[in-house]
């Protein structure tokens, strides 16, 4: 298949997949929870035991994106190593020994007539993702599928089509060893541009569709999608640093905040620091990021202080820089900062560095975001972290689900109702 548009009320073989994705949904909903357990098992071995053949293709996916100009930021995502790998086969078994949401009753009663009420959690269905130079998100999206009972179709772009082709076969085979249909996770990349645009029309195929990359990305499939879409976030993060702040501690979690891996969501974007912390604290915070090659980007006051930084435009407060780069500004008070969030944030993560308990909690109770931290780096975003074993994505909206998404998120709910005879007088 070319770029070409791919028409998914008459393109045989994408409805043929979109059908196929449909029915192993029916089978995955019903499938006992020590077979989705074995599956998951099965592919963490497979992936192991395949890793030199997925990282030969990925060789070949990072030498196209360099040819073709890929940024740093995006060339890190995409890259697959030894310990990648083994992250991923790690997190395949810790979300096989998660609780199943399947079955669960989130409440329930009996009416005084006697009819008993439970409300239960059920898969989704098909759920659909696209995203961008992540193959990590492949396996990390088809693990949380299946555990909850989806089917996934997936559409993880031309910067890693060998990678994801590779992933995809692995986990195919595996399923297939268990049991399970091989259509339970698939691939469009080969339907190019054209069948992510067909995926955002399949309503009526698939059950919610969740976009992960650039901001351009999401806004595209929040605008044009007609099937239901839960929103990830481009992470425009922040850290305010109070004037109570520790200042070896300031300095350590911004340190890890932003050099430990640039490229990501949670990775902070912009420092704002109390007029008060500056002399104290701001020097050190500057001489750990410069030890690793951060570039400051900082507002008139904070360049005032930090010698060669670089001008800070109202840009830089409002882009997900995904390098070595970090915008910083001195504020007078926590309203100060806590306005300049309210303007500039995506509203994915916060944090404040403090001593003082009562501006943390009106930190926590003031701003509006996914996730919100006192005295801790934003890296924490995460759903490993959180303890999903891996994450759908970090949702920045408010209905469904907010922050990183596991495996309740990709549940909806249904009312049983039980009844001995009962009619409405």
């Amino acid at each position: 298949m070319t770029d070409t548009l791919v028409d998914a009320a008459t393109d045989t073989a994408f409805l043929a997949k979109l059908e196929a994705a449909r029915a192993a949904s029916r089978t995955l909903a019903t499938t006992p929870t020590s077979v989705k357990d074995a599956a998951l098992t099965t592919i963490a071995r497979a992936i192991l035991n395949s890793a030199d053949r997925i990282i030969t293709a990925n060789r070949v996916d990072l030498e196209n994106g360099r040819e073709n100009g890929l940024g740093t930021g995006l060339l890190d995502r995409l890259a697959l190593s030894p310990s990648r790998i083994e992250g991923l086969a790690q997190s395949l078994e810790q979300i096989a020994g998660l609780p199943d949401p399947v079955g669960v009753v989130t409440r329930g009663s009996t009416l005084p007539n006697g009819i008993q009420l439970s409300q239960v959690r059920v898969p989704f269905g098909v759920v659909g993702a696209i995203y961008e130079a992540r193959p990590n998100v492949t396996v990390d999206i088809a693990a949380l599928a299946l555990k909850s009972g989806n089917a996934a179709v997936l559409r993880g772009g031309s910067a890693a089509l060998h990678s994801n082709r590779e992933l995809v076969a692995v986990i195919q085979s595996a399923l297939e060893e268990v049991g399970l249909p091989e259509a339970s996770v698939q691939t469009i990349d080969e339907f190019g541009r054209g069948g992510a645009t067909a995926l955002m029309r399949a309503r009526g195929y698939v059950d919610v569709l969740i976009p992960r990359g650039s901001a351009q990305l999401i806004d595209s499939v929040v605008r044009d999608s007609t099937v239901p879409v839960i929103e990830t976030g481009a992470g425009v993060v922040h850290i305010y640093i109070d004037e109570s702040a520790d200042a070896a501690r300031a300095a350590a979690i911004v340190h890890n905040a932003k050099v430990q891996r640039p490229s990501v969501c949670n990775a902070v974007e912009t420092v704002l620091v109390h007029a008060g912390a500056v002399d104290r604290v701001l020097p050190g915070v500057v001489e750990a990021l410069r030890a690793d090659g951060v570039t400051i980007h900082a507002e008139p006051r904070a360049a005032s202080v930090i010698d060669g930084a670089v001008p800070a435009t109202d840009e830089d407060f409002a882009i997900e820089h995904m390098s070595l780069d970090l915008t910083v500004k001195v504020v007078d008070d926590l309203d100060e900062a806590i306005d300049h969030i309210r303007r500039y944030s995506t509203k994915h993560t916060e944090s404040i560095l403090t001593n003082d308990l009562a501006r943390a909690e009106r930190f926590l109770a003031e701003v509006d975001s996914a996730v919100v931290m006192v005295n801790a780096s934003t890296r924490f975003t995460d759903g490993g972290e959180f303890g999903f074993g891996a994450e759908v994505g970090i949702s920045t909206q408010k209905l469904h689900a907010r922050g990183p998404m596991g495996l309740p998120e990709l549940t909806s709910t249904k009312w049983i109702v039980r009844g001995t005879g009962q009619v409405r007088g």
